[in-house]
C-alpha cells in the first residue's frame, strides 16, 4: 500500500463509514514517513521519539475526541482500521500508544463533565497519556503496592511499575495504585513531574522500541481532581485493550506481506528443482505469498467486525439502561475473545510461512524480516490466548459470560 492509495485500491478492503478515506489521507502521509524508518530503527535500536512526535503534530492521539471538543471524533471502528494501518508502517510506535488510546477512551466514556472539560482539551491538543499499571515480583491481583496518600487538598503516588509502555514518549501517565483505605484507583502524574523515572530497561525479544519498562514513583505529585475509583473507568477496557493488539497484528500481516510480494518480486536467483526459472512465476512461491496476504487480510476484517461490538458497548454507555450497558460489554469482550486465538494464529503462521517463498539470504539481519513473528509473538503474549477457547466455550455451552476485567498477579 502506497502513500496515496486508499485500502480498497490495495485490496485490504474498504474503511468504516464514509468519511474514512478522508480521514485517514490526513495521517497517511506521516504513517510513510514513519514505514520508511522502521527497519533502521530497528536495526540500530533507536526509539521512536521522532514517529510519536509526528503524529503529536496531526494530532493523532485526539482521533475519538468528540469534533465539538476540538478532535476528529472518530468511530471505534475507524480507530482500529488506522491503528491497522499505522502497524503496517511500525508496529512498535502503535503499541507505544496503546495506552494514550485506552485513557482517552476512558474520558471520551466519563460520566463526569469536570473530568472531561479537564483533559478532552488536552487530548484535542494532540497530548499524549502513557500507563503504568502492572507490577511484577510479589504482586497480588487484588492490591496494587503503588500507594496514592492524601494530605490536606494535595496528593502524592509512590511506587514501582513495568511494562509501562510508552510513557517514556508520554506527557502524562495513568497509573492504577491503591488508596490508603486499601481501595483501587487511578491517578494521573506528569511524565516529568519531580518523583517520576521512566527506564528504557525492556528486554524483550519482540516490540523492542516500545519502552516498555520500568517506572518508579517517589512521592510524585498527583492533582486530588485525577484520582478516579476504578470502578467508575470504562467497563470493556480490557476488550479495548486486547483489539489494540489485534489491530497492531493485522498492520503485521500488512506489512509482511507487502515485503515478501516485493521481495519474490526482485529475487532473479531461484532453485534447479523449482517449477519455474523466476520465483515470481513460480506457482508454489506464489501461492505462499497469497497465504500470507489472506491471513492479513483475514485479520484485519475480523478487527473491524469486533470494532463494531465495542462501538455498541461505547454506545450503550450513554443509553441509561444498565443491564444493556452490562450485556453491551459482555458481548464486545466475548468477540474479542473469539477472535484472539484466530487472528493470533494467523499472523504467527504467516510471520512464519513468508521464509518459504524465500532463500536463505531473507534471514539476514539487515532484512529484518524476523521483527514480524518476534512481534507478534510478543504481542500475543500479553493476554494469554490459552483462556479464550475456554472462555468462549462457557458461553457457548452454559451461557457464562466472560471475565471482561481482570489483572495478573498472585492469587
Amino acid at each position: 500500500m502506497t502513500q496515496a492509495q486508499s485500502t480498497v485500491d490495495a485490496a485490504w478492503g474498504s474503511g468504516p463509514g464514509d468519511n474514512y478515506e478522508e480521514l485517514a489521507s490526513h495521517f497517511r502521509p506521516v504513517f510513510a514517513r514513519i514505514r520508511e524508518g522502521a527497519i533502521t530503527r530497528e536495526l540500530n535500536r533507536t526509539l521512536p521519539h521522532e514517529p510519536i512526535a509526528w503524529l503529536k503534530e496531526v494530532r493523532f492521539g485526539a482521533l475519538r475526541v468528540p469534533v465539538e471538543s476540538g478532535g476528529f471524533g472518530a468511530s471505534l471502528p475507524q480507530l482500529f482500521a488506522l491503528l491497522a494501518e499505522l502497524s503496517q508502517a511500525d508496529s512498535n510506535v502503535t503499541q507505544a500508544l496503546r495506552a494514550h488510546f485506552g485513557f482517552t477512551e476512558d474520558i471520551v466514556n466519563s460520566h463526569s463533565a469536570s473530568r472531561r472539560a479537564r483533559w478532552l482539551p488536552r487530548l484535542a491538543r494532540g497530548e499524549i497519556a502513557g500507563s503504568a499499571w502492572t507490577e511484577i515480583g510479589e504482586a497480588k491481583q487484588a492490591a496494587f503496592s503503588t500507594v496514592v496518600k492524601r494530605r490536606d487538598d494535595k496528593a502524592h503516588v509512590t511506587g514501582a511499575k513495568f511494562y509501562t509502555t510508552g510513557s517514556l514518549f508520554a506527557d502524562w501517565i495513568d497509573i492504577g495504585a491503591s488508596g490508603e483505605d486499601g481501595s483501587s484507583i487511578s491517578a494521573v502524574v506528569a511524565r516529568h513531574a519531580p518523583g517520576v523515572n521512566v527506564i528504557d530497561d525492556w528486554d524483550g525479544f519482540g516490540q523492542i522500541l516500545t519502552a516498555s519498562g520500568t517506572t518508579t514513583f517517589a512521592d510524585a505529585p498527583v492533582d486530588v481532581e485525577d484520582l478516579v475509583i476504578d470502578d467508575d473507568r470504562f467497563k470493556y477496557s480490557a476488550a479495548f485493550y486486547q483489539l489494540v493488539h489485534l489491530a497492531t497484528l493485522a498492520g503485521i500481516g500488512r506489512a509482511a506481506s507487502d515485503d515478501v510480494a516485493q521481495a519474490v518480486k526482485a529475487r532473479r536467483r531461484s532453485y534447479s528443482n523449482a517449477p519455474a526459472p523466476r520465483p515470481a512465476e513460480d506457482a508454489q512461491v506464489l501461492q505462499i505469498v497469497g497465504r500470507v496476504r489472506g491471513a492479513a487480510y483475514s485479520s484485519g476484517a475480523i478487527v473491524l467486525k469486533v470494532a463494531e461490538a465495542l462501538q455498541r458497548a461505547f454506545d450503550a454507555r450513554f443509553g441509561g439502561d444498565a443491564a444493556a450497558e452490562e450485556k453491551a460489554n459482555a458481548l464486545a469482550e466475548l468477540e474479542v475473545a473469539q477472535a484472539q486465538t484466530v487472528v493470533t494464529n494467523l499472523i504467527l503462521d504467516a510471520s512464519t510461512l513468508l521464509f518459504d517463498a524465500l532463500g536463505a539470504s531473507a534471514t539476514l539481519r539487515t532484512s529484518a524480516l524476523d521483527r514480524y513473528w518476534r512481534n507478534a509473538r510478543t504481542l500475543s503474549s500479553h493476554n494469554p490466548r490459552i483462556y479464550k477457547d475456554r472462555i468462549v466455550g462457557d458461553f457457548a455451552v452454559n451461557g457464562t459470560p466472560p471475565p471482561y476485567q481482570w489483572r495478573i498477579g498472585q492469587a
